[in-house]
């Protein structure tokens, strides 16, 4: 039993060391050009939920104290809650003030493997800092890094997150840390494949 435990775990553990030294609070995280935001539901409203206005929250953070200066929003554009990336740049411009001059949406980020392959590939992105709640930053990070873009991840706040969301979202990454491993090793392509884009390089231009 104790074996088939363990190797059952294995692509979880797989992340867990991956992203060993390279996990931070927003107060003590290190540099970098580019901040990618990994997108998640947005409300009726098309306000950004509690989890995905935690993470916006976070790398506005990192933003403001000069810890990242453009910031790559990933997500869902035709997701079945709304479009993720238009409600992200909506929150951050709106209530945090960053200028959308430093704003760059991948709304083709359908998952985080190919969020990480499109940070890559589509938009050239080689160093970055990833945020996103904490129990899902090391599969990020774990991912991102196998794919070759150097990240650290960033936990994002989750102040108003229930107990029971927090533990229900902790059991869905432990049992999506077999398809990560999966798509890790398969190197599959995105959902969506475009074309480079100069949107990143054109973002980090003095204006």
């Amino acid at each position: 039993m104790a074996v088939v435990v363990l190797l059952a775990s294995a692509p979880w553990l797989w992340t867990v060391v991956a992203a060993t030294g390279h996990r931070y609070a927003a107060t003590d995280a290190p540099t970098a050009d580019v901040v990618i935001v990994l997108g998640t539901e947005v409300l009726p409203d098309g306000r950004p939920s509690v989890r995905l206005a935690g993470r916006l929250q976070t790398a506005a953070e990192l933003v403001r104290t000069g810890r990242a200066r453009v910031v790559l929003l990933s997500g869902d554009g035709g997701g079945v809650s709304g479009d993720e990336p238009a409600a992200m740049t909506a929150y951050l411009t709106d209530r945090f003030g960053v200028d959308s001059r430093r704003i760059v949406t991948d709304p083709d980020g359908l998952d985080t493997y190919d969020t990480c392959v499109r940070a890559r590939d589509v938009y050239g992105v080689r160093r970055a800092l990833v945020v996103t709640q904490a129990y899902h930053l090391s599969r990020a990070v774990a991912l991102c890094r196998h794919l070759g873009v150097d990240v650290d991840g960033v936990a994002a706040r989750c102040d108003d997150c229930p107990a029971t969301l927090l533990a229900e979202k902790w059991v869905r990454d432990y049992l999506a840390s077999g398809k990560a491993a999966w798509d890790a090793v398969t190197r599959r392509p995105p959902a969506v494949e475009s074309p480079p884009s100069t949107r990143i390089q054109e973002a980090l231009s003095p204006a």
